[in-house]
């Protein structure tokens, strides 16, 4: 989206002179921080964007960097860069510990203060394990180029795993990926492993075959993608089958561990977990 097609700036009754404008603070260069920053643009306001990365993420598309079927590169693009025409806007690396509303400033890591006239937060969403955070090490989730790169080497090192190992039982465990969660992202990344396991990878192996790799997704609902209409659940759950995804209905995870996940009494071994369950909001705004 262009600035051009932004709505106008608001008009901000905030202390400020000629000689000092108004200071607008953006906390977050996601969608929303960025698209503030740049509906800001002309303002009589100083604007700051601080983010903890130096780039802004186009996070649809991270399961096909996890898959290995994108490059970092094609979905970040510098913040500053997106910027560098907006003369009111200035970008700042670092990540906030506190915010002092009554004095209107906020902490920095590294010990910086900030003042502010108005501030933005919109530093997204995090992973939610509902009270079980310590699965986290067995069960990633995909929030950022980090979380993506980290599961596209657990994914390509299963495969290496299990063209070394000779016995078969431990083959077919290492050969098994869990993805917890039938929302948009689980239903992304379950289909984006099979394709990886049944095309990109087809050919490249002598002593497995990569196609009989088995993908499982894991939904404690009645159906994927529950906040779609029923018809588009449906055909996104007979387009999920139909790719060889094994879809498993109305099963909570009660635990997850290095070896798999625990389905109720069931314990379904997996070289892979995961994790697609659930966001909870970034702990800034408590």
């Amino acid at each position: 989206m262009s600035p051009s097609s932004l709505p106008p700036a608001p008009d901000l009754e905030v202390p400020g002179t000629e000689e000092s404008p108004p200071r607008v603070v953006i906390l977050g260069a996601g969608f929303a921080g960025l698209n503030a920053a740049r509906g800001l643009d002309g303002a009589p306001v100083e604007v700051t964007l601080v983010d903890r990365q130096n780039h802004h993420l186009f996070q649809p598309l991270l399961y096909q960097v996890a898959s290995a079927a994108l490059s970092p590169a094609n979905i970040a693009w510098p913040i500053r860069r997106l910027l560098r025409h907006q003369r009111n806007a200035r970008v700042l690396l670092g990540e906030v510990e506190s915010i002092d509303r009554e004095r209107r400033r906020l902490r920095l890591a590294g010990g910086e203060s900030l003042a502010y006239d108005w501030l933005v937060v919109a530093t997204g969403a995090s992973h939610s394990y509902f009270g079980n955070d310590h699965w986290a090490r067995h069960a990633p989730g995909l929030k950022s180029i980090d979380d993506a790169t980290a599961i596209r080497r657990r994914l390509l090192l299963a495969f290496e795993r299990a063209e070394m190992e000779p016995d078969p039982e431990k083959r077919r465990c290492l050969l098994t990926f869990v993805v917890v969660g039938g929302g948009p992202t689980g239903v992304e990344l379950a289909g984006a492993v099979v394709e990886l396991a049944r095309k990109a990878l087809a050919d490249d192996f002598r002593t497995i075959d990569p196609r009989q790799a088995r993908v499982v997704l894991v939904e404690a609902g009645p159906r994927v993608l529950a906040g779609f209409p029923d018809s588009l659940s449906r055909r996104a759950e007979r387009d999920l089958v139909r790719l060889g995804v094994e879809v498993r209905l109305e099963q909570p995870v009660t635990g997850c561990h290095a070896e798999g996940v625990e389905l109720g009494d069931d314990f379904l071994r997996a070289g892979v977990v995961l994790w697609a369950a659930g966001v909870q909001a970034s702990p800034v705004g408590d």
